[in-house]
Protein backbone atom coordinates (compact mmCIF):
# COMPACT_ATOMS: atom_id res chain seq x y z
CA UNK A 1 0.00 0.00 0.00
CA UNK A 2 0.86 3.70 -0.80
CA UNK A 3 -0.34 7.16 0.55
CA UNK A 4 0.75 10.57 -0.72
CA UNK A 5 2.43 13.34 1.24
CA UNK A 6 4.13 16.59 -0.26
CA UNK A 7 3.39 15.61 -3.77
CA UNK A 8 5.76 12.56 -2.84
CA UNK A 9 4.87 8.68 -3.07
CA UNK A 10 5.65 6.45 0.13
CA UNK A 11 5.28 3.36 0.31
CA UNK A 12 3.07 2.27 3.68
CA UNK A 13 5.37 -0.54 5.69
CA UNK A 14 2.60 -1.10 8.29
CA UNK A 15 -0.04 -3.54 7.52
CA UNK A 16 -3.55 -1.83 6.23
CA UNK A 17 -6.40 -4.44 6.89
CA UNK A 18 -10.39 -3.79 6.55
CA UNK A 19 -11.08 -2.18 10.20
CA UNK A 20 -13.41 -3.88 12.45
CA UNK A 21 -16.60 -2.21 13.72
CA UNK A 22 -17.71 -1.87 17.47
CA UNK A 23 -20.49 -2.11 19.47
CA UNK A 24 -22.36 1.09 19.97
CA UNK A 25 -19.66 3.27 22.38
CA UNK A 26 -20.82 4.06 25.87
CA UNK A 27 -19.90 7.59 27.45
CA UNK A 28 -16.88 6.81 28.51
CA UNK A 29 -14.85 10.56 28.41
CA UNK A 30 -13.76 10.13 31.89
CA UNK A 31 -12.21 7.09 32.37
CA UNK A 32 -8.90 8.72 31.93
CA UNK A 33 -9.38 11.27 34.43
CA UNK A 34 -12.10 9.92 36.62
CA UNK A 35 -11.69 8.96 40.19
CA UNK A 36 -10.60 10.38 35.46
CA UNK A 37 -10.13 3.83 1.33
CA UNK A 38 -12.19 6.52 3.69
CA UNK A 39 -12.00 10.14 2.70
CA UNK A 40 -12.22 13.12 5.46
CA UNK A 41 -14.38 15.89 5.83
CA UNK A 42 -13.24 19.03 6.72
CA UNK A 43 -14.29 22.57 7.23
CA UNK A 44 -12.58 26.16 7.56
CA UNK A 45 -14.12 28.96 9.48
CA UNK A 46 -12.35 31.92 10.46
CA UNK A 47 -12.21 32.86 14.17
CA UNK A 48 -14.31 35.13 16.17
CA UNK A 49 -13.51 37.26 19.16
CA UNK A 50 -13.87 35.26 22.67
CA UNK A 51 -13.29 35.36 26.08
CA UNK A 52 -10.20 37.27 27.03
CA UNK A 53 -8.70 37.14 30.30
CA UNK A 54 -5.81 39.90 30.77
CA UNK A 55 -3.16 39.72 33.46
CA UNK A 56 -4.33 42.07 35.97
CA UNK A 57 -8.50 41.27 35.61
CA UNK A 58 -9.19 39.63 38.75
CA UNK A 59 -13.25 39.78 38.36
CA UNK A 60 -13.21 36.67 36.16
CA UNK A 61 -10.85 34.96 38.56
CA UNK A 62 -11.82 30.93 38.19
CA UNK A 63 -9.99 28.20 37.57
CA UNK A 64 -8.84 27.36 33.82
CA UNK A 65 -11.12 25.00 33.65
CA UNK A 66 -12.90 21.86 34.97
CA UNK A 67 -10.67 19.12 33.99
CA UNK A 68 -7.13 20.68 32.02
CA UNK A 69 -6.42 17.54 30.30
CA UNK A 70 -3.95 19.12 28.86
CA UNK A 71 -0.90 21.26 29.07
CA UNK A 72 1.61 22.15 25.79
CA UNK A 73 4.32 24.85 25.15
CA UNK A 74 4.48 25.29 21.33
CA UNK A 75 7.85 26.57 19.43
CA UNK A 76 6.65 30.75 19.94
CA UNK A 77 6.57 29.85 23.99
CA UNK A 78 2.89 29.93 23.95
CA UNK A 79 1.34 27.69 26.56
CA UNK A 80 -1.78 25.59 25.34
CA UNK A 81 -4.12 23.81 27.83
CA UNK A 82 -6.98 21.26 26.51
CA UNK A 83 -10.09 21.35 28.50
CA UNK A 84 -12.71 18.60 28.32
CA UNK A 85 -16.17 21.21 28.11
CA UNK A 86 -14.19 24.81 27.52
CA UNK A 87 -12.45 24.24 24.01
CA UNK A 88 -8.47 24.81 24.17
CA UNK A 89 -6.86 27.94 25.93
CA UNK A 90 -3.82 29.61 25.39
CA UNK A 91 -1.77 31.68 27.03
CA UNK A 92 0.74 33.93 25.16
CA UNK A 93 2.80 35.71 28.17
CA UNK A 94 0.09 38.63 28.37
CA UNK A 95 -3.28 36.79 28.17
CA UNK A 96 -5.58 34.16 28.24
CA UNK A 97 -7.46 33.27 25.53
CA UNK A 98 -10.11 30.77 24.73
CA UNK A 99 -11.03 28.73 21.62
CA UNK A 100 -13.83 27.00 20.99
CA UNK A 101 -16.31 25.39 18.74
CA UNK A 102 -17.21 29.16 17.86
CA UNK A 103 -13.79 29.93 16.78
CA UNK A 104 -14.44 26.72 14.35
CA UNK A 105 -13.37 24.19 17.17
CA UNK A 106 -15.33 20.90 16.02
CA UNK A 107 -15.38 20.39 19.51
CA UNK A 108 -14.76 21.63 22.62
CA UNK A 109 -13.79 18.71 23.98
CA UNK A 110 -9.68 18.45 23.43
CA UNK A 111 -7.46 16.47 24.94
CA UNK A 112 -4.11 16.39 23.61
CA UNK A 113 -2.02 18.94 21.30
CA UNK A 114 0.92 18.42 18.89
CA UNK A 115 2.80 20.75 16.66
CA UNK A 116 4.43 19.67 13.33
CA UNK A 117 7.30 20.14 11.89
CA UNK A 118 5.88 23.22 9.93
CA UNK A 119 4.69 24.96 13.13
CA UNK A 120 1.33 23.83 12.67
CA UNK A 121 -1.06 22.66 15.54
CA UNK A 122 -2.70 19.54 15.81
CA UNK A 123 -5.91 19.21 18.18
CA UNK A 124 -7.35 15.89 19.52
CA UNK A 125 -10.70 16.63 19.70
CA UNK A 126 -14.09 14.70 20.52
CA UNK A 127 -14.84 15.21 16.86
CA UNK A 128 -12.29 14.71 14.95
CA UNK A 129 -8.66 16.11 14.45
CA UNK A 130 -8.83 20.15 14.26
CA UNK A 131 -5.66 21.94 12.30
CA UNK A 132 -4.81 25.27 13.68
CA UNK A 133 -2.17 27.69 11.64
CA UNK A 134 -2.93 30.32 14.25
CA UNK A 135 -5.28 32.13 12.33
CA UNK A 136 -8.05 29.38 11.20
CA UNK A 137 -9.11 25.76 12.01
CA UNK A 138 -9.58 22.99 9.30
CA UNK A 139 -11.27 19.84 10.69
CA UNK A 140 -11.50 16.43 9.53
CA UNK A 141 -13.68 13.44 10.55
CA UNK A 142 -12.18 10.31 10.43
CA UNK A 143 -15.35 8.55 9.68
CA UNK A 144 -18.72 9.69 9.15
CA UNK A 145 -21.67 8.61 11.56
CA UNK A 146 -19.24 7.16 13.82
CA UNK A 147 -18.73 8.26 17.18
CA UNK A 148 -16.04 5.80 18.12
CA UNK A 149 -14.39 6.93 15.28
CA UNK A 150 -14.43 10.48 15.77
CA UNK A 151 -13.57 10.66 19.46
CA UNK A 152 -9.44 10.89 19.75
CA UNK A 153 -7.60 9.44 21.90
CA UNK A 154 -3.92 9.63 20.49
CA UNK A 155 -2.20 11.74 17.69
CA UNK A 156 1.72 10.65 17.03
CA UNK A 157 3.58 11.83 14.45
CA UNK A 158 6.59 9.68 14.05
CA UNK A 159 10.03 10.06 12.89
CA UNK A 160 9.09 9.39 9.27
CA UNK A 161 6.33 12.09 9.36
CA UNK A 162 3.48 9.36 9.16
CA UNK A 163 0.23 10.64 11.44
CA UNK A 164 -0.75 7.45 13.45
CA UNK A 165 -4.03 8.63 15.17
CA UNK A 166 -5.60 6.90 17.91
CA UNK A 167 -9.54 6.63 18.17
CA UNK A 168 -12.33 4.78 20.32
CA UNK A 169 -12.77 2.74 17.64
CA UNK A 170 -8.81 1.49 16.25
CA UNK A 171 -6.16 3.14 14.66
CA UNK A 172 -5.64 4.80 11.34
CA UNK A 173 -3.06 6.84 9.61
CA UNK A 174 -3.43 9.92 8.44
CA UNK A 175 -1.85 11.37 4.98
CA UNK A 176 -3.58 14.73 5.56
CA UNK A 177 -6.07 14.00 3.04
CA UNK A 178 -7.61 10.78 4.47
CA UNK A 179 -7.81 7.91 7.33
CA UNK A 180 -6.54 4.49 6.70
CA UNK A 181 -7.67 1.40 9.13
CA UNK A 182 -4.98 0.24 10.84
CA UNK A 183 -5.76 -3.71 12.28
CA UNK A 184 -3.72 -3.97 15.46
CA UNK A 185 -4.21 -7.93 16.43
CA UNK A 186 -5.79 -9.00 19.79
CA UNK A 187 -3.52 -10.83 22.65
CA UNK A 188 -4.84 -13.64 24.37
CA UNK A 189 -5.49 -12.12 27.73
CA UNK A 190 -7.20 -13.18 30.84
CA UNK A 191 -8.55 -9.92 31.88
CA UNK A 192 -12.69 -9.08 31.43
CA UNK A 193 -12.86 -7.17 28.29
CA UNK A 194 -15.57 -4.56 28.52
CA UNK A 195 -17.10 -4.81 24.46
CA UNK A 196 -17.76 -1.08 24.52
CA UNK A 197 -14.17 -0.17 24.87
CA UNK A 198 -12.64 -3.21 23.39
CA UNK A 199 -11.35 -1.38 20.34
CA UNK A 200 -10.32 2.05 22.52
CA UNK A 201 -6.60 3.26 21.60
CA UNK A 202 -5.51 5.03 24.83
CA UNK A 203 -2.09 6.02 23.54
CA UNK A 204 0.33 5.62 20.72
CA UNK A 205 4.14 6.41 21.29
CA UNK A 206 7.90 5.83 19.35
CA UNK A 207 10.50 4.59 20.87
CA UNK A 208 14.47 5.43 19.57
CA UNK A 209 14.66 2.53 17.43
CA UNK A 210 11.27 3.66 15.48
CA UNK A 211 9.02 0.99 17.54
CA UNK A 212 5.64 2.36 17.45
CA UNK A 213 3.75 1.27 20.78
CA UNK A 214 0.15 1.09 21.28
CA UNK A 215 -1.51 1.26 24.77
CA UNK A 216 -5.26 -0.54 24.51
CA UNK A 217 -7.67 -0.80 27.65
CA UNK A 218 -7.95 -4.35 28.64
CA UNK A 219 -5.08 -5.53 26.06
CA UNK A 220 -1.96 -4.08 27.69
CA UNK A 221 0.70 -2.48 25.81
CA UNK A 222 1.47 -3.88 21.70
CA UNK A 223 4.99 -2.94 20.23
CA UNK A 224 4.88 -2.94 16.11
CA UNK A 225 8.48 -3.15 15.24
CA UNK A 226 7.17 -2.68 11.23
CA UNK A 227 7.22 -6.29 10.77
CA UNK A 228 5.41 -7.83 13.90
CA UNK A 229 3.30 -7.25 17.22
CA UNK A 230 4.48 -8.35 20.63
CA UNK A 231 3.20 -7.69 23.35
CA UNK A 232 3.68 -6.54 27.33
CA UNK A 233 0.54 -8.57 29.24
CA UNK A 234 0.02 -9.35 32.88
CA UNK A 235 0.70 -12.94 32.79
CA UNK A 236 4.23 -11.19 32.02
CA UNK A 237 3.90 -9.28 35.40
CA UNK A 238 2.02 -6.07 34.77
CA UNK A 239 0.23 -5.11 37.25
CA UNK A 240 -3.06 -4.17 34.85
CA UNK A 241 -3.96 -4.99 31.02
CA UNK A 242 -5.54 -1.36 31.33
CA UNK A 243 -2.47 0.54 30.31
CA UNK A 244 -2.89 4.45 30.36
CA UNK A 245 0.85 5.52 30.03
CA UNK A 246 4.15 4.74 29.21
CA UNK A 247 7.62 6.76 29.17
CA UNK A 248 10.98 5.45 27.79
CA UNK A 249 13.88 6.23 30.17
CA UNK A 250 17.34 6.95 28.57
CA UNK A 251 18.30 3.81 30.41
CA UNK A 252 16.22 1.51 27.76
CA UNK A 253 13.94 0.67 30.09
CA UNK A 254 10.26 1.54 30.45
CA UNK A 255 8.27 2.87 32.74
CA UNK A 256 4.70 1.62 32.60
CA UNK A 257 1.55 2.87 34.07
CA UNK A 258 -1.58 0.92 34.20
CA UNK A 259 -5.05 1.53 36.33
CA UNK A 260 -7.43 -0.76 38.25
CA UNK A 261 -9.16 -3.55 36.15
CA UNK A 262 -11.85 -4.41 38.60
CA UNK A 263 -13.10 -0.51 38.44
CA UNK A 264 -15.18 -1.37 35.70
CA UNK A 265 -17.25 -4.35 37.81
CA UNK A 266 -20.84 -3.73 38.38
CA UNK A 267 -20.54 -4.60 41.70
CA UNK A 268 -18.61 -2.02 43.88
CA UNK A 269 -17.33 -4.77 46.67
CA UNK A 270 -15.55 -6.42 44.18
CA UNK A 271 -13.70 -3.16 42.28
CA UNK A 272 -10.17 -3.71 43.99
CA UNK A 273 -7.19 -5.08 42.21
CA UNK A 274 -3.83 -4.45 40.90
CA UNK A 275 -2.37 -1.08 39.27
CA UNK A 276 -0.12 1.27 39.24
CA UNK A 277 3.69 1.59 38.20
CA UNK A 278 5.84 -0.95 36.49
CA UNK A 279 9.08 -0.24 34.99
CA UNK A 280 10.04 -3.01 31.98
CA UNK A 281 13.77 -3.86 32.14
CA UNK A 282 16.00 -6.07 30.29
CA UNK A 283 13.16 -7.84 29.86
CA UNK A 284 12.07 -8.09 33.19
CA UNK A 285 9.31 -6.24 34.94
CA UNK A 286 9.74 -4.40 38.09
CA UNK A 287 6.87 -3.25 40.84
CA UNK A 288 7.40 -0.91 43.82
CA UNK A 289 5.17 -2.47 46.70
CA UNK A 290 6.87 0.17 48.69
CA UNK A 291 5.18 3.16 47.42
CA UNK A 292 1.45 3.81 47.79
CA UNK A 293 -0.57 4.15 44.84
CA UNK A 294 1.65 2.26 42.99
CA UNK A 295 0.14 -1.22 43.26
CA UNK A 296 -3.35 -0.34 43.76
CA UNK A 297 -4.01 2.39 42.21
CA UNK A 298 -4.76 4.39 38.51
CA UNK A 299 -1.82 5.98 36.81
CA UNK A 300 -2.43 8.51 34.26
CA UNK A 301 0.95 10.39 33.71
CA UNK A 302 4.86 9.57 33.76
CA UNK A 303 6.81 12.37 32.64
CA UNK A 304 10.60 13.35 32.66
CA UNK A 305 11.64 16.69 33.04
CA UNK A 306 14.42 18.82 32.23
CA UNK A 307 16.47 17.89 35.02
CA UNK A 308 16.14 14.17 34.03
CA UNK A 309 13.65 13.66 37.44
CA UNK A 310 10.66 11.09 36.46
CA UNK A 311 6.88 12.43 37.60
CA UNK A 312 3.87 10.06 38.07
CA UNK A 313 1.24 10.79 39.01
CA UNK A 314 -1.56 8.76 41.19
CA UNK A 315 -5.43 8.69 41.13
CA UNK A 316 -5.79 8.63 45.14
CA UNK A 317 -2.12 8.68 46.39
CA UNK A 318 -0.38 12.06 44.98
CA UNK A 319 2.08 12.83 42.79
CA UNK A 320 5.61 11.38 42.88
CA UNK A 321 9.48 12.88 41.71
CA UNK A 322 11.89 10.39 41.37
CA UNK A 323 15.25 11.50 41.40
CA UNK A 324 16.86 8.48 40.27
CA UNK A 325 17.46 7.31 43.96
CA UNK A 326 14.63 7.70 45.60
CA UNK A 327 10.62 9.00 45.58
CA UNK A 328 9.61 12.22 46.46
CA UNK A 329 5.95 12.37 47.28
CA UNK A 330 3.59 16.10 46.22
CA UNK A 331 0.15 16.51 47.58
CA UNK A 332 -2.03 18.12 45.23
CA UNK A 333 -5.70 18.65 45.95
CA UNK A 334 -6.60 17.16 42.37
CA UNK A 335 -5.79 13.96 40.53
CA UNK A 336 -3.22 15.06 37.80
CA UNK A 337 -3.28 13.66 34.02
CA UNK A 338 -0.95 16.16 32.62
CA UNK A 339 2.12 17.20 33.00
CA UNK A 340 4.40 19.82 31.03
CA UNK A 341 8.00 21.43 31.43
CA UNK A 342 8.67 24.91 29.93
CA UNK A 343 11.23 26.87 28.35
CA UNK A 344 11.96 28.77 31.65
CA UNK A 345 12.15 25.05 33.59
CA UNK A 346 8.41 25.64 35.15
CA UNK A 347 6.49 22.89 35.97
CA UNK A 348 3.05 22.86 34.76
CA UNK A 349 0.33 20.15 35.96
CA UNK A 350 -3.30 19.74 34.49
CA UNK A 351 -5.62 17.39 35.87
CA UNK A 352 -9.52 17.10 37.73
CA UNK A 353 -10.14 20.19 39.23
CA UNK A 354 -7.43 23.00 37.62
CA UNK A 355 -4.36 24.03 36.50
CA UNK A 356 -1.18 23.68 39.09
CA UNK A 357 2.57 24.42 39.05
CA UNK A 358 5.45 24.34 41.02
CA UNK A 359 7.53 27.31 41.45
CA UNK A 360 11.54 27.39 42.26
CA UNK A 361 10.82 27.33 46.25
CA UNK A 362 9.22 23.90 45.72
CA UNK A 363 5.43 25.40 45.99
CA UNK A 364 2.37 24.43 44.34
CA UNK A 365 0.34 26.72 42.90
CA UNK A 366 -3.00 26.66 41.58
CA UNK A 367 -2.96 28.97 38.23
CA UNK A 368 -6.35 30.14 37.71
CA UNK A 369 -7.69 32.22 34.76
CA UNK A 370 -6.01 35.54 36.02
CA UNK A 371 -2.72 33.98 37.02
CA UNK A 372 0.11 33.93 39.12
CA UNK A 373 1.58 33.03 35.92
CA UNK A 374 4.96 33.91 37.25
Amino acid sequence: MYYRKNNSIYKIKHPILPHITTPKMKNIAIILISVLSISCKFQDKQLDNNKVYGLNEQKEASQIAEYVTCVFEDSNANLWFGTLSRGIAKYDGRELRYYTKNDGLPSDRVTSVIEDQDGILWFNTGNGLSKFDGHKFKNYLVKDSDFGSNVISSLLIDSNGIFWVGTWNGVYQFDTEEFLPILIPYPDVDTKINEDTKNWIIGINEDHKGNIWFRRDGYGLCKYDGNSFSYVLKKDGLHSNNVTEIEFDKDGSIWIGTRVAERDNPDPNKRAGKGGLNRLMGGEIKSFPDIDGFNNDDVYEIFTDTSDHIWITTTRNGVYRYDRKEFRKYYFPISIMSIMNDKKGNLWFGGAGGLYRIDKNQQIINVKTNGPWE
